[in-house]
């Protein structure tokens, strides 16, 4: 695998490196020895698949707040999707900071997103896959957010956004926007 560092300190957007022979390819989507070599500590205790109907659905962005940030790792495997990720670590270099990119399986490219990033993103297809894998478990009561739409992010949509769930809808906005 190839990690390479975004313009969020600590996300990393990984290249696999595939093997080929005539029969296609094979590759390591994930290993703790490499994941420890890119100085990445992460122990995966929880796998999620969201499916998306239709092209435009925006989903997120979601965090869970200290001592329940998870990190991720997220891949699309069918379909493709916008990935939105916002740095929400007040202690952090890159704080408020904003990182987009495509995510496909053609590209099968995959994020490492680490805890208290908010993370979501848009379908570009309909009947999109979405497989993320989470080092915490879900802890009900724990989950923020930032609004999807917030002004102050200026995250460019490519389609229309729909059907946003009603809390994603109400997420604050962060300070010094205005709705």
């Amino acid at each position: 695998m190839k990690f390479s560092p975004t313009t969020i300190e600590g996300v990393f957007l990984i290249d696999l490196e595939p093997r080929q022979d005539e029969r296609g390819s094979f590759a390591r989507a994930f290993c703790k020895q490499e994941f420890a070599s890119a100085g990445i500590d992460f122990e995966i205790v929880q796998c999620n698949l969201a499916h998306t109907d239709q092209a435009g659905i925006v989903r997120g962005l979601h965090y869970q707040e200290a001592p329940f940030g998870d990190a991720k790792l997220v891949r699309c495997v069918a379909g493709a999707v916008f990935d939105v990720l916002v740095d929400m670590r007040s202690d952090s270099p890159t704080y408020r900071g904003t990182y987009w990119t495509r995510l496909d399986p053609v590209s099968r490219q995959a994020l490492f997103i680490p805890g208290g990033v908010a993370h979501g993103y848009q379908s570009l297809e309909a009947h999109t896959e979405f497989l993320y894998m989470t080092d915490q478990y879900y802890v009900a009561g724990r989950e923020r957010g930032v609004r999807f739409s917030d002004p102050k992010l200026g995250i460019p949509w490519p389609l229309p956004p729909r059907d946003v769930a009603p809390r994603d809808q109400n997420w604050p906005l962060l300070e010094g926007s205005s709705s």
